[in-house]
């Protein structure tokens, strides 16, 4: 794979269905200055990706994301890992069709009335789940047959996915943009400055910009990835963090005024940039956006059954999962068994979750405890492993890796109570499948035992975030025991005392030799 072809193929994944629906709810939640929450969530989210390019770099596997945290602190706490950033990905196929069939379900068209059963009380119906399944079908269906296919169609509707955005900027500013707008009712920031870090995650700004990992997972797909692993990256992600910061000034200044009669907390768009061209009367451009609709939501999905089977199928590698989940075609080279798997299970998370919004929190918090793994990784290996080849090397490694620690707990805590403890929740069924694989070894208890030091700092940091959103402010959910901002900085200090032990705990293991032959390669 060529560096074009990963930068289109990661800007296809990233640019998806968070266009569509993220400024419209990013702006319910902080009105103006939701432009504030876009480039806060490019922050933290491009923080903790300088992490991952050091680790994606050193270790070219596909599914890296699933395998790093093993290498330093042994298989407990890679399997975690491994299934917190699996769940996020998994959720997200089921969402870009979730996104699809919303934006039909509002199609304005007469002959299109049967659409209108897709959705009621802005969740799926069990008309809509069917169509959903048809889409996850077909984003199965053209990852089943090569990388190759895969990369080209990717390269040809990234194209068509970044010019939509980019003329609905050009053509809202110049034919319907009110910069009164930006200080009306209550002014820039009416929700106050709370309100700015709840949209980041709540809004699913997190989400949006969670698909840079698709470049990671890739790993031995890519040409010269000691190179190219980087480069992706750094383009894919500062075109997208441009487009949706431009998306939110965009949409912020065409709403009519007509619309802010109750305040930003009172506009509810169905589906946010096609009704404000229909209230703008360009016809054009709704049609053109609802056609969107089926085009990003596709090509992020398509991309994603590529990163989420190779993830699931790097999970076997630690013989905690069934090992033929791990099997890769030797025609096509695609973990096929994987992606029936997640097929299967994307149309049951619908099943349970029938919205965007409660898909995109659910997503932006799971991916954010698998992120906690990746500053406290890169730090023990420079630690454990100095003479590894380090194609990219992070400077300044000692304060940029706590600083993304810090604001991925951070993010975490603003996806508000009670969705943290709900998501930890779900993170915690996977230790069944771990401890069920583990004691059937012959030294499964010992072995167990060892690996729990490894493992000891997430738990400590997932109890810890359960507490402060009990107890933090009300603007996050809590019982407002420790107010507005104070709780910030709870949260980061115990995040750091966390990440502290993480460090400390680091130990070798035999996922460490797998580590070193990895990084062989790279020398080679």
């Amino acid at each position: 794979m060529s560096l074009f072809s990963l930068v289109m193929l990661t800007l296809s994944a990233i640019i998806g269905s968070g266009w569509l629906f993220g400024a419209g709810m990013a702006a319910q939640i902080a009105g103006p200055a939701a432009i504030l929450s876009w480039i806060l969530g490019a922050v933290v989210i491009g923080l903790i990706a300088l992490n991952y390019i050091e680790l994606g770099t050193m270790f070219p596997t596909s599914g890296g994301m699933s395998q790093y945290a093993s290498f330093s602190h042994g298989p407990l706490l890679g399997f975690v890992a491994g299934w917190a950033n699996w769940l996020s990905l998994l959720t997200i196929i089921p969402i870009e069709a979730v996104a699809a069939v919303q934006y039909m379900s509002s199609w304005p068209w007469s002959w299109a009335n049967w659409t209108r059963g897709f959705l009621h009380a802005g969740n799926v119906t069990n008309l809509g789940l069917v169509i959903v399944f048809l889409f996850i079908l077909a984003f199965t269906l053209l990852n089943f047959w090569s990388v190759k296919l895969l990369t080209r169609f990717t390269s040809f509707i990234s194209i068509f996915k970044l010019g939509v955005p980019t003329l609905t900027i050009l053509v809202l500013v110049l034919t319907g943009f009110e910069p009164q707008n930006f200080a009306a009712k209550a002014g820039f920031m009416p929700g106050g400055s709370a309100s700015i870090f709840a949209a980041t995650t709540a809004a699913g700004i997190i989400f949006s910009y969670n698909a840079f990992q698709t470049t990671i997972n890739m790993g031995n797909e890519i040409e010269h990835p000691e190179r190219n692993i980087f480069w992706g990256i750094v383009i894919a992600f500062g075109i997208s963090t441009v487009i949706y910061t431009l998306l939110q000034v965009a949409f912020i200044g065409a709403v009519p005024a007509s619309a802010l009669t109750h305040g930003w907390s009172g506009v509810n768009f169905e589906s946010p940039f096609a009704d404000i061209a229909i209230l703008l009367n360009l016809n054009w451009l709704s049609t053109l956006l609802y056609l969107d609709a089926f085009v990003s939501p596709f090509g992020t999905g398509v991309s994603f059954v590529a990163t989420t089977s190779r993830a699931l199928a790097a999970m076997t590698g630690t013989k905690h999962m069934p090992t033929k989940l791990g099997e890769v075609n030797r025609k096509y080279q695609t973990p096929r068994r994987a992606m029936i798997v997640n097929l299967v299970l994307g149309v049951v998370l619908v099943a349970g979750f029938r919205n965007w919004s409660a898909l995109s929190n659910v997503i932006s918090t799971s991916t954010l405890i698998a992120y906690l793994t990746g500053p406290v990784t890169v730090t023990s290996l420079r630690r454990q492993a100095p003479d590894f080849t380090r194609p990219f090397r992070l400077r300044h490694l000692k304060w940029w890796a706590p600083l993304a620690y810090g604001l991925a707990s951070l993010a975490i805590y603003w996806a508000k109570w009670p969705t943290t403890v709900e998501v930890f929740g779900v993170i915690a069924l996977g230790l069944v499948f771990y401890v069920y694989y583990e004691v059937r070894r012959p030294q499964g208890w010992p072995q167990l035992r060892a690996s729990l030091r490894g493992g000891r700092w997430l738990l400590a940091e997932m109890i810890w975030l359960t507490l402060m959103s009990l107890i933090g402010s009300h603007q996050f959910g809590g019982a407002g025991w420790l107010p507005y901002p104070l709780d910030f900085v709870g949260v980061v200090l115990g995040s750091w005392a966390c990440y502290a032990l993480g460090v400390h705990d680091a130990y070798r293991s035999e996922s460490l030799d797998v580590a070193a032959e990895l990084n062989q390669r790279v020398t080679e």
